[in-house]
């Protein structure tokens, strides 16, 4: 069933419920980087793999004053050494068995570089870190959804692990319509520069998906249903003709191709044009607005939820904020206004119009205000650009 101009958290709902995780695929780690874990990250090995000492200095075995009896390095395995004993040890090296305690540098003096004596109170298991201290083998790690950072690809790394079963990236395309624009220069008369095609895809880069380029489609309607069946992406992203005017052709082409319309419209300024359809192969089609903002609210609409689920990801979260102006929005739409953050204050652009850029290339998010507006003051949603 479609939803016909749901509610803004309608229309966001709808598109992350509608997609599940893409299959589960193998890759060496550092090739997972931004992918999500389809699998929980459980340790292989102990962290650390055996006792190691946390400061350079002695590791020292029973009460002081100690005899040096040699050295240890990171890397070697050292001999065991009984009380009275101590050996000069390197921050990482593995402590030797019969050791109590690490003497830092700094608290130790060395005689003759024979004899070690110290003022500091030396107390068993100090500045020693435990084998298994961090992680013991079959911990859970992580969980299934967890993006992987650099972080996680070390922590891999650490518990013995060489590949990760992550969620397949999705592969995206932009298709953008109109017989209207123009890839380079400045626009003749009744040409306008493309806008859209060309910052599309790196909306998505937090989703780290396969780009499968972009297209621009002449506006008939055989052209854009040729466009949409021949792309081999799991998202066509389009760009212009979600409207009903005589070049609008989006609808038309999806029922060509016997696409299940999930969301169209949404009551939202603006981007209240957008639509969400589904097609008979799994594919999705997100139609955007041709104007710019509206093209990118339709995005953080529609196309954000839907990776988030396709990706095994939660739904972007709604923060808030207080706004720093009054925001005007129609009685039964929300509106979404680029604005730049300062602590826990927004200041929204002046340059909200649906066909602008200059106010959003100056804004770090969208404030989200209720059906009616908002006056400064208030608390309202906000979401991140997503760059």
């Amino acid at each position: 069933m479609t939803l016909h101009e749901p509610s803004w958290d309608d229309a966001r709902a709808s598109a992350f419920a509608i997609a599940s995780p893409l299959e589960p695929t193998d890759m060496p780690i550092h090739a997972a980087l931004g992918l999500t874990l389809a699998e929980a990250l459980v340790a292989r090995s102990r962290v650390p793999g055996f006792d190691t000492s946390m400061m350079d200095g002695w590791a020292v075995s029973g009460a002081g004053p100690w005899t040096i009896t040699g050295s240890v390095l990171a890397g070697s395995v050292p001999a065991p050494i009984e009380s009275g004993e101590a050996v000069l040890i390197a921050t990482g090296a593995p402590v030797p068995a019969g050791a109590t305690a690490v003497l830092r540098r700094e608290w130790g003096e060395a005689v003759d570089d024979r004899h070690l004596r110290t003022a500091h109170e030396v107390h068993d298991r100090m500045d020693i870190r435990f084998a298994g201290d961090e992680a013991s083998i079959g911990d859970e790690l992580l969980p299934v959804g967890t993006v992987v950072t650099p972080p996680v690809v070390g922590l891999a790394a650490l518990v013995g692990i060489d590949t990760l079963r992550v969620t397949r990236p999705a592969s995206i395309e932009a298709l953008v319509m109109g017989d209207e624009i123009v890839t380079s220069g400045i626009p003749a008369a009744g040409k306008v520069r493309d806008a859209l095609g060309v910052q599309l895809r790196a909306w998505a880069a937090d989703f780290t998906c396969a780009d499968n380029g972009i297209r621009y489609v002449e506006d008939t309607l055989q052209a854009t249903i040729a466009a949409i069946a021949g792309s081999t992406a799991d998202v066509v992203f389009t760009t212009g003709g979600t409207a009903r005017g005589p070049v609008d052709h989006i609808h038309h082409a999806l029922e060509a191709l016997d696409a299940e319309l999930v969301v169209d419209e949404v009551r939202v300024r603006p981007g209240h044009p957008m639509l969400l359809a589904k097609l008979p192969d799994g594919r999705f089609v997100i139609g955007l607005p041709g104007n710019p903002l509206a093209a990118i609210t339709g995005y953080m609409t529609l196309g954000a939820p839907l990776l988030a689920g396709l990706t095994g990801r939660a739904l972007p979260a709604i923060e808030t904020c207080i706004t720093a102006a009054d925001i005007e929005a129609p009685p039964s739409d929300r509106r979404l206004i680029p604005a730049r953050r300062t602590g826990d204050t927004a200041i929204p652009t002046q340059f909200w119009g649906s066909a602008m850029l200059r106010g959003v290339a100056q804004s770090d998010c969208v404030l989200v205000t209720e059906p009616g507006g908002a006056r400064a003051g208030n608390r309202v949603g906000v979401l991140p650009l997503p760059w």
